[in-house]
């Protein structure tokens, strides 16, 4: 469908896209008169101990959002029209018909989710602001979006986490990704000889992983740190490429293709893993003393990353249903309206700059975000399914073999929910996500 759009329109929204793209691309913020990567800035978050230096850093990730928040504005427009011109709506109408996805089934599952994590969300993060108050010397009612690791609160600050980082200091992370992959049978070798993993300046700061041709030519971008974060990010990444080189040699090449939902399911599946009790003792070779002794931290970390991702989520999806809704409201205060709401975050006095159009995603991937819940949920359903079918995933070629055949060979040959069933034995549904988090 977003195909039949009219020529001009289309070649209008490309060109502006990759403008945009490419100024997120290119651009870098600045701290004490110094311009910094985002690695730099959520180093400042995680490690600063200094509230204004905080808050610099943190107005630095935002001010790629005043460069282009007057275009991605005029995207939504232009998505609008495009939708329009195709009897829909708006955009994120479109875009939930295109994905195979039923609009009043996602308001159902992500209120659903809202009510299975905003007691539990609640319950963390006051425990969570009370150790931050007493970090930076302050009262709970003081903290502000700077006091968190992350410039969007988009994953629990170390202060709810467990810190990882000194066991992958001097790794060879992309070593630790195809030794895991291996492990499973998966021969992932071609895909990291054709990508670019290394930071250096001026290049594309984020990570993704594209299937060139459906024939085998799936290669990653990354800017790969000894750290636990891009370990994840290189496992989660592999996730996708393994999926896309997985299709039955049979399909045609217009079956060649994965679901939105199945292939985030696969890349969150494998991510996980950079926290996994098994993984770190199998593939990191940490003690099994200390690994054990890690176990029980690392499941309340993991319940608190899914707490505070799927509050993120909420955001996300919230926000961009009010931008394709109304391009021309108050998008600042609603942004700070439903951060507040859902991520229980107090908005800095006074501001009202376009801080919704510093994530990269509003502009070029667009209503997405529901997406990575939705995957996260599968993901939770697809481990319980490995384990009781092959003990687990970690070094585990059953488990390897069984991704193949359930999930990968398909392709797009299987609705996305049928394919979720036949692969996890059960539909999707948020029971597995409220178990999860109850370890918070």
């Amino acid at each position: 469908l977003r195909h039949q759009i009219p020529s001009s329109l289309r070649e209008g929204l490309v060109e502006l896209e990759t403008s945009v793209a490419t100024r997120f691309s290119r651009h870098r913020g600045v701290v004490a008169g110094k311009e910094v990567d985002d690695n730099e800035i959520k180093q400042f978050l995680r490690e600063s101990e200094d509230s204004d230096e905080r808050r610099e850093a943190w107005e630095a990730s935002k001010t790629v959002g005043r460069e282009v928040a007057d275009d991605v504005r005029e995207l939504a427009r232009m998505r609008n029209e495009a939708a329009r011109s195709l009897g829909y709506r708006d955009w994120f109408s479109l875009s939930l018909k295109t994905d195979e996805m039923d609009e009043d089934r996602l308001v159902e599952t992500l209120a659903a989710a809202d009510r299975a994590t905003a007691a539990p969300f609640s319950r963390w993060k006051s425990a969570l602001d009370a150790r931050l108050a007493e970090r930076f010397g302050c009262s709970v009612s003081e903290l502000y979006p700077w006091h968190y690791a992350d410039p969007f609160f988009q994953e629990p600050p170390p202060e709810g986490a467990v810190d990882l980082d000194p066991l992958f200091k001097g790794k060879d992370v992309v070593a630790l990704a195809r030794r895991t992959f291996e492990g499973i049978g998966f021969e992932v070798e071609g895909i990291l000889d054709r990508s670019d993993l290394y930071p250096r300046p001026g290049k594309n700061q984020h990570a993704f992983c594209i299937d060139i041709d459906r024939g085998g030519d799936v290669r990653i971008l990354a800017n790969v740190i000894d750290n636990q974060s891009w370990t994840e990010t290189m496992l989660h990444e592999l996730g996708h490429g393994v999926y896309d080189l997985g299709f039955d040699d049979d399909l045609s090449w217009l079956l060649r293709d994965t679901h939105l939902v199945t292939t985030e399911a696969s890349a969150l599946l494998f991510g996980a893993l950079a926290g996994d009790r098994d993984w770190l003792e199998r593939i990191l070779e940490v003690d099994p003393g200390e690994a054990e002794e890690l176990e029980g931290r690392l499941r309340a970390a993991r319940a608190a990353e899914l707490l505070v991702f799927t509050r993120w989520v909420l955001v996300m999806n919230a926000f961009e249903r009010a931008l394709y809704a109304d391009p021309e409201c108050d998008l600042n205060a609603v942004w700070w309206e439903l951060v507040a709401q859902y991520q229980l975050l107090t908005p800095p006095d006074g501001r009202n700059a376009p801080d919704w159009a510093a994530k990269i995603h509003v502009a070029v991937a667009p209503v997405y975000y529901h997406t990575y819940l939705y995957g996260a949920i599968v993901a939770s359903q697809i481990k319980d399914a490995l384990e009781s079918a092959a003990g687990g995933l970690v070094d585990r070629r059953e488990a390897g073999e069984m991704l193949v055949r359930k999930l990968y060979a398909p392709g797009a040959s299987v609705r996305w929910d049928r394919l979720v069933e036949q692969a996890s034995g059960k539909p999707l549904s948020v029971d597995s996500l409220a178990s999860a988090v109850a370890a918070a």
